[in-house]
């Protein structure tokens, strides 16, 4: 979807990365009475290995501590539950189908990940798609003012027509979730399908999904069902210490990543469906 942007949108804030960093929760110091292995450990203080080998706080009804208030009336936020997620990649197609994403490109994807020894082995399914920051990286580096985050509903979008397809967002973004669309040469990513949320309708990924593992919403919105399930699960969000404040929130997520320490003498593989076939 193509916008125009005006001279107020188009104004740069100085402090966007200045955010209130003390709402996040500190974890628990690792004591010398601790008996447990160090996975164990993790496990107790509801701690999970992240997509590049760093730690997710888990957090229970008790806090709100990875879930940044936005300054937008509405932000418009996704909970995935990988408990219903059975891998069926129907949201992934119901995207690309949706927005015309060119062939060999993915606004939305999901992960396999396979890790563990015969015969204790399992797989899990990794949702992936674009984070809608409430204080995102992207940004703050467009040089044009191309990316931006809307005032409405919080939804990080990229304006076709100021985009110079510079591709500093993509490096940016550190859950590798742009790409330079080859067909008009600007930067494209998930806009939370913004032609159908404008429209009073879901995301397509949402309406597609079988297990109805995707949950969207407004997150400012204590009686949205997205709020609901936040303040009743332990939830994680993808590389809280990036502070980039994602608003895509992750149910009983394996965040595991085969550079991390822990998995060094085990077998873990994750499976992108990109043709990155890496993590970033």
């Amino acid at each position: 979807m193509r916008k125009n942007r005006n001279a107020e949108t188009l104004t740069r804030s100085v402090g966007r990365r200045n955010g209130d960093q003390d709402a996040y929760e500190k974890s628990p110091s690792i004591t010398e009475q601790q008996t447990l292995s160090r996975r164990n450990f993790l496990a107790g203080l509801g701690i999970t290995v992240a997509a590049a080998g760093t730690a997710t706080t888990t957090l229970g009804n008790t806090s709100k501590a990875l879930t940044k208030k936005s300054n937008h009336q509405v932000q418009w936020a996704m909970v995935i539950d990988t408990r219903r997620c059975i891998g069926c990649h129907a949201c992934t197609v119901a995207c690309k189908s949706e927005n015309d994403v060119p062939l060999g490109y993915s606004r939305s994807w999901v992960e396999y990940i396979e890790k563990g020894d015969f015969p204790n082995v399992d797989r899990s399914f990794l949702p992936r798609l674009c984070n809608q920051c409430s204080q995102p990286a992207c940004v703050d580096v467009c040089p044009t003012g191309a990316t931006y985050k809307r005032k409405e509903d919080g939804i990080v979008v990229v304006d076709d027509d100021i985009c110079i397809g510079c591709k500093y967002c993509i490096q940016a973004c550190p859950y590798d979730a742009r790409y330079l669309n080859p067909i008009t040469g600007t930067v494209d990513k998930c806009d939370f399908c913004l032609h159908r949320v404008t429209q009073g309708l879901e995301p397509s990924c949402v309406n597609t999904c079988e297990g109805r593992a995707r949950i969207f919403g407004n997150v400012n919105d204590p009686a949205s069902e997205v709020s609901k399930l936040l303040a009743q699960n332990s939830y994680t969000v993808l590389l809280k210490e990036m502070g980039t404040y994602p608003n895509v929130y992750y149910i009983d997520a394996d965040h595991a990543d085969p550079r991390d320490f822990l998995y060094k003498d085990r077998y873990i593989r994750v499976t992108t469906h990109r043709k990155e076939k890496l993590r970033r």
